[in-house]
Parts: C-alpha cells; sequence; structure tokens
C-alpha cells in the first residue's frame, strides 16, 4: 500500500504540474482547471491513495462499480463525477451520491435527473455530452440538438439541475491540432449557448484527457479528466458493467 500511495502522489504531482504548465502556456491561471482523477476499474486503495495525495475530484464511468467506492468516502472532502454514459434506469442512483453528471446526452435523461433530485431535495451539476466530433460510436448529444434541449428545459423549467456547461470526447488517435479543432468548436458552442439563453453560470468544458488535455486546456477546457497518468494502466478484468 505505501508504494502504492508513493506511486500515486507522484504521478499526481506530476500531473499538476503539467496541468499548470499547459495553463501558463495558454495565458490562464492553473487554478481554472479542475484535475478529474478517473478511478474506473482502480480498487478503492487507488482512489485513497489519492485523497492521501490531496486529490477531491473523482470521476467514474459507471454507476455500479462508483456505488462500491463512493459509501467508503462519506467522511473525506470527495466530490464524485459521473462521467460515463447513463442509462435512463441508473438516473435514480445520481442525486445523493453525483454532485455532477458530465453525460447528459438527451431531454429526458435531462428531465428525469431534475426530477429524481428534486424528490431527494438536492441539486445535480449537470453537463450536456456533445459528440462534436459526430463519430456514430461515442455518444453524446449532436452539437444543433443541444440548443432545442436547452431551450425546452428552461421553458419548462429544471429544479432538480444546475445547467453548468458540457462535455466532450475529443478525436483520437489526433494531431493536436485536430484536437484543438474540435475542443475549440466545443467553446464556441459554449459561449453561444450562453449566450443566447443568459446562462451565467453555463461556464464549464469538460474536455480533454491523459492523451490530449494539454490541448484541451490551450482552447478552454475548465475540467479534464485523467486516469492512466494517474493510476496506471486499468485492469479491465475488474468488473465494471452498469
Amino acid at each position: 500500500m505505501h508504494d502504492l500511495t508513493a506511486t500515486i502522489a507522484g504521478n499526481l504531482a506530476r500531473v499538476r504540474a503539467e496541468i499548470a504548465a499547459a495553463a501558463r502556456a495558454a495565458g490562464r491561471k492553473p487554478e481554472e482547471v479542475r484535475l478529474i482523477a478517473v478511478s474506473k476499474t482502480h480498487p478503492a486503495e487507488a482512489v485513497a491513495a489519492a485523497i492521501a495525495a490531496g486529490q477531491t475530484d473523482f470521476g467514474e464511468n459507471t454507476v455500479q462499480e462508483a456505488l462500491t467506492k463512493i459509501p467508503l468516502y462519506k467522511d473525506k472532502p470527495v466530490t464524485w463525477h459521473m462521467i460515463g454514459h447513463l442509462q435512463s434506469n441508473k438516473a435514480k442512483f445520481i442525486p445523493g451520491n453525483f454532485a455532477w453528471v458530465h453525460s447528459v446526452d438527451n431531454l429526458k435523461l435531462a428531465q428525469r435527473l431534475s426530477r429524481l433530485a428534486q424528490e431527494k431535495d438536492t441539486i445535480v451539476d449537470a453537463l450536456f455530452e456533445v459528440n462534436i466530433t459526430r463519430d456514430p460510436a461515442k455518444h453524446g448529444l449532436p452539437p444543433e440538438e443541444l440548443a432545442p434541449v436547452l431551450d425546452t428545459l428552461l421553458k419548462e423549467g429544471h429544479p432538480g439541475l444546475r445547467l453548468r456547461g458540457l462535455m466532450a470526447l475529443g478525436p483520437y488517435p489526433a494531431s493536436e491540432a485536430d484536437s484543438r479543432a474540435c475542443f475549440a468548436r466545443l467553446r464556441e458552442l459554449r459561449d453561444d449557448c450562453r449566450q443566447r439563453f443568459g446562462l451565467k453560470d453555463f461556464s464549464e468544458l469538460s474536455m480533454g484527457m491523459s492523451g490530449d488535455y494539454a490541448a484541451a486546456i490551450k482552447e478552454g477546457s475548465t475540467m479534464v479528466r485523467i486516469g492512466t497518468a494517474i493510476f496506471g494502466e486499468r485492469d479491465y478484468s475488474r468488473p465494471k458493467s452498469g
């Protein structure tokens, strides 16, 4: 366990330094970028090691796996982010467990999350996942469908959701120029919706992972989702359905 703690602490320090350098190179403040440690398929001991090293934001891809970890750290200053595709029948597990959902990709899911959060007297911070690359293998709203979804939500009301911004997966593999062009489109889409609908809190951009976060930060990312660079290669033999 000591070796794991030291390894993860070293990895976190290196990633934080690289995030800070990328932010400064883009003329931004390092504190404008939130590091989300993606702990999917990694054991609870790895999460504990990251917490010991000062990490507070963690991302999980499946509800089922997350629910085995979240209760272990109720007494820690930890914020959980649902970053994977969210099936409607798993939405009931979000309020009370996750503060953020990065993967709202349709109107019905947004409406359901708002209703469930309201029933639990809580509010979930929501990011809309946009398929900015138009990759048929990826989830997310087509860019042109985002505004109509926001328009409907704003007209109906969404008491259990705070509409906070957008999330996307960059192209892979891709050159830095291609990655930046993709991330720039997401930033422009956020800016357009923020202005069109008067959403002052619609400020977040969850974009950038272990392979492309420097490019994402240059294009305005406020959240980077990093797993491998912190925890090492994933063990996909661990159960992960859900």
